[in-house]
């Protein structure tokens, strides 16, 4: 069983063209809570933010809620997301992930939240909002 956080905000999944610099829409200020993942690939500059903050030229896939689980998690665990995703994969709810240094994230769609809170808490989990 694991406990999660719903974070408040709507999310945006986005790409950027290769090489693209950080925009300045991602950039933190002090009192920032927002989580923000940036991932570079050869192909693309890929970002995951709160919906917005989505960079002007990006295109973005929005409408997303985002969970957390409450960590921090020990690098060497395992099966924590798989514990999230296969519930969520019967139930035919798509995701998306992330990971941090301590803890994980799951994506889902706006439109599919209460469907993955209820999916999830069936199979044991807490979610907290």
């Amino acid at each position: 069983m694991l406990d999660l956080d719903l974070l408040p905000e709507e999310y945006a999944v986005c790409r950027l063209p290769a090489g693209s610099p950080i925009p300045p829409s991602l950039a933190a200020g002090p009192d920032d809570k927002s989580v923000i993942s940036l991932s570079w690939a050869p192909d693309e500059l890929s970002i995951i933010c709160p919906a917005d903050r989505v960079p002007d030229d990006a295109v973005a896939d929005t409408a997303w809620r985002c969970l957390r689980v409450v960590g921090p998690l020990d690098l060497a665990l395992t099966g924590v997301l798989a514990s999230l995703i296969g519930p969520l994969a019967d139930a035919r709810v798509n995701i998306v992930t992330f990971s941090t240094y301590t803890t994980d994230y799951l994506l889902v769609p706006s439109v599919r939240l209460t469907e993955a809170v209820d999916t999830l808490t069936a199979a044991g989990h807490r979610i907290a909002s």
